[in-house]
């Protein structure tokens, strides 16, 4: 076997148990170690393809969201088809094991969080900017992520038994309804001023009727 060949398929390995230990450990819990030890390879030698453990995450968490051109749709169908392309990506049998690696990472990790960043300035905001007015692209486009990143952390990293039992279907139209609230619909009038002052100087009446306490 080539050289090249079996260090093409050393990496393949090292990626995959980096995927697997990452996804279920975080990235304070995974260890090169363990990751080595399951791919079966010398620790030496992850350092040496990948010099690092950010590198490995940088490595295992690297990934095309692969957003469909939304130009060419009915503005009706817009929502449908980004809840389509997200709920296909994450039941399917590939199940992306990547976004939940990074997912994970990101909320301990600097280096996963700047990633996470990369994707949303570099697929999202370019996916999205076409079908949506200039002044209105970042809060509509940063709502939706909001969404969409919420569902993907309570149903595949949090395990929320509400969540995790949502049939597809449900998840489907429940991802498209905001979706489409998010990307096409009018945006919301803004709030009552009186309310935002009081929110600003912490007297809003949630605080003060201690509902959260």
């Amino acid at each position: 076997m080539a050289f090249t060949q079996r260090s093409a398929e050393s990496r393949a390995r090292i990626l995959w148990q980096a995927r697997r230990h990452f996804a279920e450990h975080g990235y304070e819990g995974a260890t090169i170690r363990n990751i080595a030890r399951d791919a079966g390879i010398d620790p030496s030698m992850v350092m040496r393809y990948y010099g690092s453990k950010e590198g490995l995450l940088a490595a295992a968490a690297s990934f095309d969201l692969r957003i469909p051109d939304l130009t060419k749709l009915p503005r009706d169908q817009i929502g449908m088809t980004i809840a389509s392309h997200f709920v296909a990506k994450w039941e399917g049998s590939d199940h992306n094991d990547t976004m939940t690696v990074l997912l994970r990472a990101s909320t301990t990790n600097e280096h996963a969080r700047m990633r996470m960043h990369e994707l949303f300035r570099t697929q999202v905001l370019a996916a999205f900017r076409p079908i949506c007015p200039p002044d209105e692209l970042m809060e509509r486009a940063g709502f939706l992520c909001s969404q969409i990143l919420g569902v993907a952390i309570t149903r595949y990293v949090l395990k929320l038994p509400q969540i995790t039992s949502l049939p597809v279907d449900r998840l489907l139209v429940q991802i498209a309804y905001m979706a489409q609230h998010c990307l096409v619909d009018s945006l919301p009038e803004k709030a009552p001023p009186e309310i935002v002052a009081n929110l600003v100087e912490g007297k809003d009446s949630f605080k003060e009727a201690r509902l959260w306490a």
